[in-house]
Parts: C-alpha cells; sequence; structure tokens
C-alpha cells in the first residue's frame, strides 16, 4: 500500500517544486480511481449540488448532504488527502456553526481537512478545534498587494493550504511567493500557482453538456455513455441478451 498524502507532505511538494494535484469529486468510485491514478488531493466540494444534484446554486447544499459526499470519497480514497467543503450555512452562521462541521467532517466523514472560505477569524477557530484548513479566497477585483495581504492572514490564522481562485498570472505568482503553504487554483488558475485542482465530471466530460460541447478535456464520459445506452436499447429491442453480465 502508498503511504498516505499528508498536508506536511503537500507543503514538502511546494518547497521541492513539485506541483500537487487535486481532484474534486463525491462519490466513492471516483475516489477510488483519482486515487489509484496518483492525484494528491480529493476535494469533496459544495459544488455536488449545481454540477451532480442539479440545484440552482451551491448555496443550498446541507451540512447533512456534505457529510453523505464525505463519507462516500473517504471510503474509496485509502491514500489520497481529502478535504470537504463547509457549505454556505454554517459559513453564514458564524464561527460555532463553521466549527460544528468541520468536527463532524473529520469526525464523522473521515475529511483530512475542511475548505473555509476566506474569513481569517473563522480559519483560526476551525484551526483551534484541532480541524486543518484549506482556505480559499477570490482574486477578482484586488489589487496584487492586497490579495498577498490576504494570503498572508489566512497563514497566519493557521491555514494550512490555500485555494486562489481566478489568480491571474500576476497576483498568482507574488502570492505564491509571499507565503510558506502551498496555493493551489481551481476556477481561473494556471501554472503559476503550487498545483491545480479540476473537477473529475470536468476531466472525464462527465455531463449532458459534453456531447456536443467543442472544447477540449482528458477524456468525453458522455459520448461513450450516450453510445452505451443506444447500443444497450438496440439489444433490448432487439430481442439479444444485455452485456455485463
Amino acid at each position: 500500500m502508498e503511504t498516505k498524502v499528508t498536508i506536511s507532505a503537500l507543503q514538502q511538494m511546494k518547497r521541492d517544486g513539485k506541483k500537487i494535484v487535486g481532484v474534486v469529486a463525491w462519490d466513492t468510485e471516483m475516489a477510488r480511481i483519482a486515487d489509484r491514478a496518483g492525484v494528491d488531493l480529493i476535494s469533496v466540494g459544495d459544488s455536488v449540488g449545481v454540477n451532480l444534484w442539479g440545484h440552482g446554486t451551491d448555496a443550498e447544499v446541507t451540512v447533512d448532504e456534505m457529510l453523505i459526499c464525505c463519507k462516500a470519497v473517504h471510503r474509496g480514497a485509502k491514500r489520497v488527502l481529502i478535504s470537504c467543503d463547509i457549505p454556505n450555512g454554517p459559513t453564514q452562521k458564524g464561527a460555532d456553526a463553521a466549527v460544528s462541521a468541520a468536527i463532524r467532517f473529520s469526525k464523522e466523514g473521515g475529511a483530512d481537512m475542511v475548505k473555509v472560505l476566506g474569513d481569517p477569524g473563522m480559519v483560526k477557530a476551525v484551526v483551534r478545534a484541532g480541524v486543518p484548513v484549506f482556505a480559499e479566497f477570490h482574486g477578482e477585483n484586488l489589487a496584487v498587494d492586497k490579495l498577498v495581504e490576504k494570503a498572508k492572514r489566512l497563514q497566519d490564522a493557521g491555514a494550512s493550504i490555500l485555494d486562489f481562485r481566478h489568480s491571474g498570472p500576476v497576483a498568482g505568482p507574488a502570492v505564491v511567493r509571499a507565503v510558506s503553504i502551498p496555493v493551489i487554483g481551481g476556477l481561473g488558475g494556471g501554472p503559476w500557482l503550487d498545483g491545480r485542482v479540476r473537477l473529475a465530471h470536468t476531466a472525464i466530460g462527465y455531463a449532458e453538456k459534453w456531447i456536443d460541447s467543442k472544447t477540449e478535456t482528458y477524456g468525453n464520459a458522455a459520448k461513450l455513455s450516450l453510445a452505451a445506452f443506444r447500443a444497450l436499447i438496440d439489444d433490448v429491442r432487439s430481442g439479444r441478451q444485455i452485456k455485463g453480465g
């Protein structure tokens, strides 16, 4: 069995100049595949609401729903580091609610750390409760010096890793240089960061939109699924035995 990925291992990767690779996933089988592939981090994101369950916004996702996803990923991921998003509800209620959710994700869900959206006070409260934090902040409409200052404040509050969204090729490298913890990014990131996170369903083209999309990704599960279902339909309608046992 391969060695379990730790937060300190990811921090060492930054010091060594080795890029960190993460995916956003919500289920056991995707976690197993990503783990086997060799990714370093699985982020159990509240994006599950929009991208899997068809909600209008991520804000509709609850702590109990996130806990189900976190447990599912934990069952599948044996080596990879697991982070679970604290959803919008608890963060809007304040630090106590965020801490309560963080403890549940850690103790019940098996998360190695939790994702908290960018308030240093909330980060500090969760870290004091004994749960490591993956702190998210966004780069839109802020000057580089303000973003650097924000990153330093999150690091000082105890964040173990930063998720810098929409970093850009100027602010991104500046923030990476300014802090000693890894700075990785999903949306609007780039190779200037210490690593990248990609939605697993985007990487494999798993969504109906990928059937007709001209955008290049790493696979196209949607087209494969469409062809498979059509073949199944044809076998059943033709009176043939179906495949798969």
